[in-house]
C-alpha cells in the first residue's frame, strides 16, 4: 500500500507574508531507498516519492487519499500566535 503524509507547509524563517501557505500537501513517503552507485547520490526506484500535491482544503486531500486507498498520516500545522505591538510601546515602558 502507499503511504502518504498530508501537511500544512510552515513559512521559512526568511518570508514575512503567508500567502503561500495556505495551500495542503499530500508527499508520498518512501522507504526504499539507496545510493546511486554512478554519482553517489540518495535515490530511489519510487517515483512517486518526487510527487506533491496540492489542495485547497485538509478535507479535499483526505477525500484524494481515501479515494485512491492511500494510507495516510495527517499533521496538524502549529499556529502562530501573534502578538500585536505598536512602535510607540517601545517608549512607553
Amino acid at each position: 500500500m502507499k503511504k502518504a503524509k498530508i501537511y500544512k507547509p510552515s513559512k521559512t524563517a526568511m518570508q514575512s507574508g503567508n500567502k503561500k501557505y495556505n495551500k495542503w500537501l499530500l508527499e508520498f513517503i518512501t522507504e526504499e531507498t539507496g545510493i546511486n552507485p554512478l554519482m553517489g547520490w540518495e535515490s530511489s526506484s519510487d517515483t512517486l516519492s518526487e510527487l506533491r500535491l496540492e489542495f485547497s482544503s485538509k478535507d479535499l486531500a483526505i477525500e484524494y487519499a481515501k479515494k485512491n486507498k492511500i494510507h495516510y498520516e495527517l499533521i496538524q500545522p502549529n499556529d502562530r500566535k501573534i502578538v500585536k505591538k505598536s512602535y510607540a510601546d517601545n517608549f512607553t515602558k
